[in-house]
């Protein structure tokens, strides 16, 4: 039986994360539910709760998103059918109708999918699906509220006879205003309303003209409304109908209502059920808003906490645009209590609320902002020992309030206890009271419960090293600027940073030398040593965060080299198994193109034939029986390679001549020299060098040694000027 006390629910406030919850349901029965969630007594409630919230969590991400579930209040109701003689009337019948087709829509959804929804299903199945309410009231009421004609025979007569009357009153009257108004008696507004009559607007003057009974007047006195004396007589039967009317339709509802008497249960347990899924729904939109998840739930005695964040302190600074920093911490039978120290203002109080509150809020069934690969069991009991513990109503002292706390926390502590405590042993003379903090945590240590505290004493400090399923902690400091990192470092004990902070907030360095000369120096020496693992703890973890980095880098570079070679060794084998491909077509081309030739000399068909087989039984002997699939395959990969190929020496082609352009252009755009007689000179597309012996009218005659040649002057290119 899992029992959790008020005062632990307070110290963690998780009233508000109840009033937030609160907040995203849309009835008022829902928040007054969701105002009075408690942490369940036992594990099969607490599953099935959780199973809801992350069932409809997984509704945002599915194509059937669960229905409205949205009602008004039936208290009133329930309350007027629990009592004889009475009846509801036609707005208190639509509100069960509306009640009803909700809850019986959510039912028919959830048995249409039961696969997505398998305990919210569960759940609904309690409830009975059935349409008698609703035919019950329809029968009786129509959709605008109004009581059908045909809900008796003597209504209905009634009503006809109401609507000849009324026809008979509107033509009456619509006379009297004509006459009257042709005569000048009437206002300009001609007629209006008195007690649900309607009355002619006469002029105060002609009031003793017009005949009919007086029903007023307005406010300056200016006029007079009358009721003419015509339509009295129709006014007076009229009424008389509407009477009987009104006590015909009490006479339906009240049989209505003592139909519907024995559905009484039936509706509460529709109002209950809507209200619990009001909710779970609001208690998966405050999951949305903090990035909740389902962890692990362990038959384990085991508390891992990855990447946790304390919900309220998360929404305030995501609303002020401030970083939260998570916090990661397990718990488990070999390190079952952790001892957190080092100095103020480090995190130490909100880690505590951290673990705690969400250890509460998964025990009331919610999602929690921590990694979903945490780990999480389950208590019997949280014992808490946080925040200004001075009781002005006991007049007790801080101190006598602790050890009352002390005291409940020894009669309740067992291997299912999770105990935290804040500044633990404080309040007191420091030696005899870290004296009496060891005590008692010895106590907590021997029962095996869970826990962790926080604490400035070092005695505490030396007991969680000493001891074997006892860590200690510390929060991580930056050692140039003494600046909180707000992460959590198991292994090892905080230092204060006492002299230190004094330091760096100005006190002078003789009033803190001073101040160390007054304290032993077995202490100073422990807290120093602390402090200097602290400091070069932060070091190690940049420089463990900076290696981590660069192999990181290292995997990726490696892992990049790879795909490359693996795209290089591909297109290898492609490349040979087309240059292989080739080669046998050049071979069999060489041998078809011999037995052409000797076809050619000797026109024997007979031996063209026999040879031409012969080399197609040798090839056909290499060929393996492939699957017809196979066979296509690798010719539609050869073909691809080939088309691949012909792209890549179409490349290369219009690379050579985008070059060979350039090289013309460079040519062009070269000043030519004006050639002499003498000169040796070569063809532009030539190789030979000679020698000019005449130039004449763009003509040269060049002489190579053995011959001479008579060229264009354009086409030669100068190479050498005579000596």
């Amino acid at each position: 039986m899992i029992r959790i006390s008020q005062k632990t629910l307070d110290d963690l406030e998780f009233d508000t994360i109840l009033n937030h919850i609160a907040e995203f349901c849309n009835t008022d029965y829902g928040k007054s539910k969701a105002l009075q969630i408690v942490p369940f007594s036992t594990k099969e409630h607490l599953n099935v709760a959780l199973q809801q919230v992350a069932e409809y969590k997984s509704s945002y991400f599915n194509d059937t998103r669960i229905p409205n579930h949205g009602f008004d209040n039936i208290d009133r109701e329930i309350q007027l059918l629990n009592i004889e003689n009475t009846f509801l009337e036609a707005s208190n019948l639509k509100r069960l109708v509306s009640i009803s087709l909700t809850t019986n829509e959510l039912l028919v959804f959830f048995r249409k999918n039961t696969e997505l929804y398998p305990v919210l299903h569960q759940t609904s199945s309690q409830i009975r699906l059935t349409n008698e309410v609703i035919n019950l009231i329809d029968a009786v009421v129509d959709k605008f509220g109004e009581i059908k004609d045909n809900a008796s025979p003597t209504l209905s007569n009634l009503r006809k006879e109401i609507n000849f009357i009324q026809g008979k009153l509107n033509g009456s009257f619509g006379k009297d205003l004509t006459r009257y108004n042709s005569l000048g008696y009437l206002d300009e507004i001609k007629e209006s309303v008195v007690d649900n009559r309607r009355v002619l607007a006469v002029k105060a003057m002609y009031r003793r003209k017009v005949k009919g009974a007086i029903m007023g007047n307005s406010k300056t006195g200016s006029i007079v409304y009358i009721e003419p004396e015509a339509t009295l007589q129709f006014s007076r039967e009229l009424s008389n109908l509407q009477y009987e009317e009104r006590e015909e339709i009490v006479k339906i509802l009240k049989q209505l209502t003592d139909q519907l008497r024995p559905f009484i249960e039936l509706l509460q347990q529709y109002q209950e059920y809507l209200s619990d899924i009001d909710v779970v729904s609001a208690k998966t939109k405050y999951a949305e808003k903090l990035n909740a998840t389902l962890p692990k739930i362990s038959e384990d005695r085991e508390l891992t906490l990855k990447d946790a964040y304390h919900p309220l302190l998360y929404l305030n600074n995501k609303a002020k645009g401030e970083k939260t920093h998570p916090q990661t911490i397990s718990l488990n039978q070999n390190n079952r209590i952790i001892v957190i120290s080092g100095p103020n203002a480090g995190g130490k109080s909100i880690t505590l609320k951290t673990i705690g509150l969400l250890q509460i809020m998964l025990q009331s069934g919610m999602l929690i902002p921590v990694h979903e690969y945490s780990r999480m069991c389950l208590f019997d009991v949280i014992l808490t020992d946080i925040g200004d513990n001075q009781s002005i109503e006991n007049h007790l002292s801080t101190y006598s309030y602790r050890l009352k706390n002390m005291n409940y926390f020894l009669r309740k502590c067992n291997s299912k206890t999770l105990f935290l405590i804040d500044e633990f042993g404080t309040g007191s003379d420091p030696e005899l009271g870290g004296a009496l903090a060891e005590a008692f945590l010895e106590v907590f240590y021997d029962r095996e419960s869970f826990g962790i505290i926080t604490t400035h004493y070092a005695n505490l400090k030396m007991l969680a090293n000493e001891l074997p399923n006892m860590t200690n902690a510390n929060m991580l400091f930056d050692s140039r600027t003494l600046e909180p990192l707000f992460k959590l470092y198991l292994g090892e004990a905080g230092s204060s940073f006492t002299f230190e902070v004094a330091q760096k907030n100005g006190i002078p360095y003789s009033l803190i030398n001073k101040a160390k000369k007054k304290v032993e120096r077995g202490k100073i020496r422990f807290d120093k040593s602390i402090a200097n693992l602290q400091k070069e703890r932060s070091k190690l973890q940049k420089t463990t965060s900076s290696l981590k980095t660069k192999e990181q880098r290292a995997e990726e570079e490696k892992e990049r080299l790879e795909k490359t070679n693996q795209r290089i060794q591909q297109k290898l084998e492609s490349y040979q198994e087309l240059y292989d491909s080739n080669q046998r077509m050049i071979y069999l081309g060489q041998k078809i193109d011999d037995l052409s030739e000797k076809y050619f000399n000797n026109k024997k068909k007979r031996d063209l034939i026999n040879e031409f087989l012969k080399i197609v039984e040798v090839e056909n002997s290499k060929r393996k029986k492939e699957p017809v699939k196979k066979r296509k395959a690798a010719k539609a990969k050869e073909q691809r390679i080939v088309k691949e190929v012909e792209k890549k020496v179409e490349v290369i082609r219009e690379k050579k001549k985008e070059e060979k352009k350039r090289e013309e252009k460079i040519i062009e755009q070269k000043p030519k020299k004006i050639l002499k007689i003498g000169d040796r000179v070569r063809m532009i597309d030539g190789k030979s060098v000679g020698t000019i012996d005449n130039l004449e009218k763009g003509k040269a005659v060049v002489n190579y040694g053995i011959f001479t040649t008579n060229v264009a002057v354009d086409q030669l290119e100068f190479v050498e000027r005579s000596k």
